[in-house]
């Protein structure tokens, strides 16, 4: 099956010509045709699978062929809402492109920067606005927007939203969306609080599933290394010290854990920068964009934040930490892998985290290659133990006397 063949309308075939895209992937060509019917959908796919082309394509193709060809401000007809800023911003990038012939406009606005920029753009009128519910709703409140004229609502990475906390945002903006409205919901995960959310906002919806039970992306070949929490960075720095040309994405539980990850890594003179809820927006952007240029190869990032990067060609992702929720671990490796690309995914699992691995293994059925311990950082654990031997002897020698 080819794009074409879904028969969207000639602009948006022709952009996604020039993005090199040709055939849709398996949840695209799924759910494109049932949206384009103009039916309510719940999508689940796992991570890098392009489940943004899979919603955005067939809002833009409708948006496009019903064009109210008459003056006037243009109102917000397609609502998108997704759990972090770097997701937002993807998503709105994602969308100007296959858009880009379309005439259509879409902004995307969230917290952590300053309004008045995101609140002029709104006056000036867009078709389609991705959002983080916390900005959502400060604008609404403000009344700077409205969401009565809407046709298209999605709810992206929905079981995020609903982990961070937003489940209160998501009823209050529910509450303010018109009866009449083609409803979506996309997830790499589908726990139950998902589907008992969906049944109460959607309509008769469909349901699409790509590969539910294989929760690892084919492509990513995985393995963990047994080293203690007190070696883990000395294992860090030798693994990225061999691969000086592949780009690194490291995963932390803690934003201080990743601060610190990153002054230990600068010390050994390896290009690194956090990524977390702690950082400024002008500070997350720039870290991103430096690791997506190749300026800076490693970079270490909470869960939260690491929704939304998706970088060409990322040759490594590293669990610095083995998350206690084994769906995170699908996500995290997800990173790497994307598309038609191979990856690979390395876990650190200290003697507390073995049982986070046991869960993970029954969640992906199938067992993580388990790596020898790494010949560099047994040279120094052992040169350690012979130094820490010599100055206790030294001490035990002079207090003979």
């Amino acid at each position: 099956m080819t794009f074409k063949q879904l028969g969207l309308a000639e602009p948006i075939l022709e952009a996604l010509n020039e993005q090199g895209y040709e055939n849709p992937t398996p949840i695209q060509a799924q759910a494109i045709p049932i949206l384009l019917e103009g039916k309510d959908l719940l999508g689940v796919a796992q991570t890098g699978t392009g489940k943004t082309a899979a919603f955005g394509i067939p809002i833009l193709h409708h948006l496009y062929t019903r064009q109210d060809k008459t003056k006037g401000k243009r109102q917000i007809k397609a609502l998108i809402v997704t759990p972090t800023r770097e997701l937002a911003s993807q998503i709105d990038e994602s969308l100007k492109a296959y858009g880009r012939h379309t005439g259509l406009r879409n902004t995307v606005i969230f917290g952590g920067v300053k309004q008045h920029k995101q609140v002029a753009r709104l006056k000036q009128g867009v078709d389609i606005l991705v959002a983080t519910p916390g900005r959502l709703l400060d604008l609404l409140g403000q009344g700077h927007l409205t969401l009565k004229h809407l046709d298209f609502v999605v709810l992206d990475e929905a079981d995020q939203m609903l982990d961070m906390g937003f489940i209160h945002d998501i009823k209050k903006i529910i509450a303010q969306l018109p009866q009449k409205r083609q409803s979506l919901f996309f997830s790499a995960t589908m726990p139950k609080s998902i589907v008992e959310l969906s049944r109460k906002i959607l309509g008769q919806f469909e349901q699409v599933s790509i590969q539910p039970q294989q929760a690892t992306a084919e492509k990513v070949d995985q393995a963990v290394y047994f080293v203690s929490k007190g070696n883990k960075i000395n294992l860090l720095k030798n693994l990225i010290l061999e691969r000086p040309d592949d780009s690194v994405l490291v995963f932390s539980r803690t934003k201080h854990g990743a601060n610190k990850i990153v002054k230990k890594l600068d010390k050994a003179e390896i290009n690194a920068a956090a990524i977390h809820g702690n950082r400024s927006q002008p500070q997350r952007e720039a870290a991103l964009g430096g690791f997506k240029d190749g300026k800076i190869q490693v970079l270490v990032a909470t869960d939260i934040a690491a929704r939304g990067i998706d970088v060409d060609e990322l040759n490594l992702v590293i669990n610095y930490d083995l998350p206690n929720v084994p769906e995170t671990y699908v996500h995290r490796i997800g990173r790497t892998g994307r598309a038609d690309a191979s990856g690979i995914a390395l876990s650190f699992c200290d003697n507390e985290q073995r049982p986070y691995l046991k869960k993970i293994e029954k969640l992906i059925k199938q067992k993580v290659q388990v790596m020898p311990p790494h010949p560099l950082v047994e040279e120094e654990i052992e040169d350690k133990n012979v130094a820490k031997k010599k100055s206790r002897n030294k001490e035990e020698g002079e207090g003979n006397f």
